[in-house]
């Protein structure tokens, strides 16, 4: 059977990019493989340098010391010692060179014993009277040792060389292969991207014939996607059990009895995904108790440092007990905040009537200081709802408006308005105001306009404030600008 157009587009077009992608990469890796051989190349010529280095210091330490008691000159004993730190400099740097070859580095161990001992031998001739005989003594009794140490350093060198070829031959490959697969991969691109054209080109003619035969069919087509539309709008509107009875073999027969089955599905799902923020608010609920024990623990210890030390305590150390103590008090407003997030979520609803007059008075004497004035001047409605949430909701607002207030008194008031299905709650301050800017960010959680390091400023009151209102199907939003005082409006159904 024949692929399909779009299939054969789409086919041509992944087969191209494939290889695209894989000579790109060959590409990549020669690319990469030719840069580490020249850095290993460029690394064995530092070794055979230092290597030769350092052969050349030891040599001109011994000429040193041979010209001295050859020529009686004390003027060749300072650079005998000048070629010793010389000789420690290229020995380090050939070790730190080779810590990738164990068999280069057992070479060095044997060198650098071999080191030592000539320089301490080269040491004691150079305080020897000098003399014809002195030195052809040194050059009998050294013989053995500089020829046991050109041959370990040439050892090195032979092996570095060998090291190097065999690099050299590895970066010699990786330059030719780079443009080899960059051109391969450009004609394969090409060849596959003609053919993908030609394909396209006579599947195009053959869909024009087919155009005709599908007006034709149309009209039934209209007719039955009609009513696939009117049950699409059906689960719009969030009915899931909504059925469609086209019992045709055919593709719509088809789409009819997915649709069927799409709408079983999401009224399973839905389900599902209620029991599981369910169970994430009783997650969050839970994380959020289990963490005030270690906190507790905390202050405990803060307060018996302060109980059983306080003659042992510096002003120093009783300001960073303070300031640990005002932190353990925010975090213990946070977590005590996320309780409150956890449970918005989670308690159950319990209608009764209740009396929103009667609430705004009670929250008054709750969370307002007795220099602030809250006044309703027309009163306020009887509903039947949640009292809990709407309570949670005023003590909010109210009590927000009271700690916030730029002024130790101020006027709070509170209004409502029948709109019909709900009432409109409007809870106005006279106090610093919100710049237009941050009327969003107030109601996101741990956001606040206050110092982070203000105990009280925790930033999720605000927060629940919106999920409660958000359960109860009302919205909130702010009126207000900054220095003019600010109006936090909800709605709240009967």
């Amino acid at each position: 059977m024949g692929l399909k157009l779009n299939t054969k587009i789409v086919l041509g077009f992944v087969i191209a990019v494939g290889v695209l992608l894989l000579t790109s990469a060959v590409a990549w890796y020669s690319i990469q493989q030719l840069g580490y051989y020249t850095r290993q190349v460029e690394h064995t010529y530092r070794v055979l340098e230092s290597a030769s280095s350092l052969r050349g210091h030891l040599r001109d330490a011994q000429s040193q010391v041979r010209g001295y008691l050859l020529l009686n000159d004390s003027t060749y004993l300072p650079g005998f010692y000048q070629s010793q730190p010389l000789i420690d400099e290229d020995f380090d740097a050939l070790q730190l060179l080779t810590l990738d070859n164990p068999q280069q580095q057992t070479r060095l161990d044997t060198l650098q014993r071999g080191l030592r001992e000539e320089i301490t031998f080269l040491e004691r001739w150079a305080k020897m009277p000098p003399s014809t005989e002195v030195v052809r003594r040194l050059v009998r009794e050294d013989r053995a040792r500089q020829m046991a140490l050109r041959e370990l350093i040439t050892r090195i060198q032979v092996n570095e060389k060998v090291l190097l070829k065999e690099r050299q031959r590895r970066q010699d490959f990786f330059e030719n292969t780079t443009p080899a697969a960059i051109v391969i991969s450009a004609i394969l691109a090409t060849i596959i991207v003609f053919w993908l054209f030609t394909k396209i080109t006579r599947e195009l003619r053959a869909n024009e014939e087919l155009q005709a035969e599908l007006t034709r069919t149309n009209a039934d087509v209209a007719r039955r996607i009609s009513i696939i539309e009117a049950l699409a709008n059906r689960v719009v509107a969030g009915d899931y059990t909504v059925k469609i009875s086209d019992q045709e073999q055919d593709s719509l027969g088809n789409l009819a009895t997915s649709l069927n089955h799409m709408t079983q599905a999401l009224d399973t799902s839905f389900t599902a995904l209620e029991n599981r923020n369910r169970e994430l608010d009783q997650f969050a609920y839970v994380a959020s108790h289990d963490l005030k024990a270690p906190l507790r623990g905390v202050v405990t210890v803060v307060k018996w440092i302060e109980d059983e030390l306080p003659h042992e305590l510096s002003p120093q150390m009783r300001q960073y007990l303070d300031m640990m103590k005002g932190r353990l008090h925010r975090l213990e407003d946070l977590i005590n905040g996320l309780l409150a997030y956890a449970r918005a979520g989670r308690t159950e609803r319990k209608l009764e009537e209740v009396s929103v007059q009667q609430l705004v008075e009670e929250v008054t004497e709750l969370v307002v200081p007795p220099t602030f004035r809250v006044e309703t001047p027309a009163p306020l409605p009887v509903l039947t709802t949640d009292r809990l949430s709407l309570q949670q909701v005023f003590t909010n607002l109210i009590g927000n408006a009271a700690k916030y207030h730029n002024r130790p008194d101020g006027l709070i008031t509170v209004t409502a308005r029948d709109l019909g299905e709900c009432f409109e709650f409007r809870v106005q301050d006279d106090g610093p105001g919100i710049a237009p800017q941050f009327h969003q960010k107030v109601f996101l959680m741990f956001q606040t306009l206050r110092d982070r390091n203000t105990a009280e400023s925790t930033g999720i009151g605000l927060s629940i404030v919106k999920r409660i209102i958000e359960e109860q199907k009302g919205s909130i939003h702010i009126e207000s600008e900054e220095g003019q005082g600010a109006a936090f409006i909800f709605t709240w159904h009967k």
